[in-house]
């Protein structure tokens, strides 16, 4: 039997993480709300089996990333057979962050448009560094790469925003 004061105590450490780091990849409260259930369900699931590895952190980290990729995937799947092309043309995402003042709403929209334009691998970077303020070294632990691969990585990622830009 799985210890419950393990997983509470889980919970409240990373509830926070979690829902944050969800709703930057999905900009909408009601699935990053939706996620975070999702990924605490996979934690408690998947608590037993967890090996030390890498950190607590790093592995609810990738967790939450992945699923949150997994969501924006289903999504995606889901649009491309709901609209057909006539509807392809609104490019406005929904961003309802909190943490964002209502002027400022239009521009950190268009940024974050084309950080989620970016391959997968990018805008995980871009996100855990700029947005979470990871360090090089969490995130280089989180995506399995070494320092120096995610110094080439970022610095990618900045050139292809600073083109779109």
């Amino acid at each position: 039997m799985k210890n419950e004061t393990q997983f509470n105590v889980i919970y409240n450490e990373y509830a926070k993480l979690v829902y944050n780091l969800s709703l930057h990849y999905l900009h909408n409260t009601e699935d990053a709300q939706e996620a975070t259930q999702d990924v605490f369900v996979k934690i408690y699931n998947k608590i037993e089996g967890f090996n030390n590895k890498s950190s607590l952190k790093t592995w609810i980290y990738r967790i939450t990333i992945n699923h949150s990729l997994d969501v924006i995937k289903s999504k995606n799947r889901k649009l491309r057979v709901l609209f057909s092309r006539e509807y392809e043309d609104n490019d406005k995402i929904d961003f309802d962050h909190p943490g964002i003042k209502v002027e400022s709403k239009e521009v950190v929209e268009k940024i974050m448009k084309e950080i989620n334009s970016l391959p997968e691998n990018q805008k995980t970077a871009l996100i855990l560094k700029g947005i979470e303020g990871l360090s090089q070294k969490e995130i280089a632990s989180i995506l399995k790469i070494k320092e120096k691969a995610l110094e080439s990585l970022l610095s990618r990622a900045r050139a292809n925003l600073k083109k779109r830009l």
